[in-house]
């Protein structure tokens, strides 16, 4: 009996060694937690500052116009009221326009930024799948067990 049990242990074990090991890593913490993506955001709000500001002063003195205009219009003249329409409607175009380029140049420098960041943890995952034998490792899915999920590690490796 103690034989059987022997040699069904002996068959079990290449079976053991044959499994496949599985690491989940989550692109949105990595993107969200790592220190590489705090010191890009803080960089990138940095950069768009200036621009920010600017379209929060063109925007109060867009609302100030306005209300200026509703204030005076009863007792203006048809034509200085045309003009004045006509002012706020540039303004408001003028405004449009600006907070369009910069919505599209912040998410261009936004995306340059996290590019380089998923390419330093892509590198960081690949070292941790070698130094640990990881066969697999799968990023974003729709539920992971905690017991797989390497995010961690990838955050030490990537200094936060």
């Amino acid at each position: 009996m103690a034989a059987v049990l022997g040699v069904s242990a002996m068959a079990a074990a290449p079976i053991a060694q044959a499994q496949t090991k599985i690491g989940f890593v989550s692109t949105e913490r990595i993107l969200r937690d790592s220190q590489p993506a705090k010191a890009a955001q803080s960089k990138i709000e940095a950069e768009f500052k200036r621009r920010d500001d600017e379209l929060q002063n063109l925007a109060n003195k867009l609302r100030n116009d306005a209300q200026k205009f509703d204030k005076d219009a009863p007792v203006l003249s048809e034509s200085d009221r045309i003009s004045r329409q006509r002012q706020l409607s540039d303004l408001d175009s003028d405004l449009q326009r600006k907070r369009r380029e910069f919505q599209e140049d912040f998410n261009r420098r936004r995306n340059e930024e996290f590019s380089a960041i998923v390419e330093k943890a892509d590198a960081a995952i690949q070292n941790i799948a070698d130094n640990q034998g990881y066969d697999l490792i799968i990023q974003d899915a729709v539920t992971v067990s905690p017991r797989v999920d390497i995010t961690d590690e990838v955050l030490k490796a990537l200094g936060g």
